[in-house]
Formats: C-alpha cells, sequence, structure tokens
C-alpha cells in the first residue's frame, strides 16, 4: 500500500472532493497542527481494511481456541 497524501484541514475543508480526486485512490491523512487528525480512504480500502481486520479477529480468536484444544472432548460423528 502507498504511503497516504497529507493535506491540512483548511485546505481540505475548502475542497475534500478535489483533494479527494487528486489521491487517485491513496489514502489522505488530514492533518491540523501537522498532526494526523483523520484519514480519508477510498471504498475500496476501506473494504480491504475490513477484511483484513476481520482475518486478524478470525485468527485470534482460532489461536485462542487451538489452545484450548487439550480441553476437548472427542465425539464420534455417528452419535452426532
Amino acid at each position: 500500500m502507498s504511503q497516504p497524501i497529507t493535506v491540512s484541514i483548511s485546505d481540505f475543508k475548502q475542497n475534500p472532493s478535489k483533494v479527494v480526486e487528486e489521491a487517485q485512490g491513496r489514502p489522505v491523512a488530514v492533518l491540523r497542527h501537522n498532526r494526523p487528525v483523520f484519514y480519508a480512504v477510498s471504498p475500496e480500502l476501506m473494504t480491504q481494511m475490513s477484511e483484513l481486520y476481520d482475518e486478524r479477529h478470525l485468527s485470534t480468536l482460532l489461536e485462542s481456541r487451538l489452545k484450548s484444544v487439550d480441553h476437548a472432548v472427542k465425539v464420534n460423528h455417528d452419535d452426532l
């Protein structure tokens, strides 16, 4: 993923559509006093980030459950 471009909050407020268009899909870090206050991202990038977050969450859950496999109860499929 490419580095975000930066813009002051004043410039962003003047014409947000232009800033997003000029970013060409890259994230935009909106700054106040040279510190990020928020990021503007494309819907596609937001979807990718959400999917990565979900995968990481599921991975963490799976790892924790695998640690407790010693407490698992063996079940015969035919008994179900």
